[in-house]
């Protein structure tokens, strides 16, 4: 129910500027880091789903301010992601004289680890899939629906 109530005030304060489904999505996906970063501290959870999970929150927080299709955002998202763990392997944070400030590490990150990346990859690929299945197909049967109405 407040998620109803959430997203009619999004719309009504934003009409159609903001996409609501995914920022609605983005906080989601927002909280569920927050406590994995908090509360979870194994072998599994934490350093893997939590890097399959923020390629899905980039993805999230982009539709919601991009309405138009973006075919490759998947593929973009994870050259950021890569991009960043690059700037890890050089030390980025400390490079930039930001290795004292702890938002600044949590963000640009202070660890280069090759399975970062690789978790990136699959969060990329399924939001691919999830695009290329789920997401657009329904935008075709709708335009072949009416192709075939005219």
């Amino acid at each position: 129910m407040k998620w109803i109530m959430l997203k009619r005030l999004i719309k009504a304060k934003y009409r159609g500027r903001l996409d609501a489904k995914y920022l609605c999505a983005s906080i989601v996906v927002f909280i569920i880091e927050a406590i994995i970063a908090v509360f979870i501290h194994d072998d599994f959870i934490r350093p893997y789903l939590g890097d399959v999970f923020v390629v899905v929150l980039i993805y999230c927080f982009v539709k919601t301010f991009v309405r138009n299709e973006i075919k490759l955002l998947p593929l973009y998202i994870f050259i950021f992601t890569l991009l960043v763990e690059v700037g890890q392997y050089y030390n980025l944070a400390e490079l930039l004289g930001l290795s004292d400030y702890r938002i600044a590490r949590i963000v640009i990150g202070s660890t280069f680890d090759i399975k970062d990346i690789a978790c990136y990859l699959v969060g990329c690929v399924g939001l691919y899939l999830f695009e290329k299945y789920y997401l657009y197909k329904g935008r075709k049967k709708n335009a072949n629906i009416q192709a075939n109405v005219r």
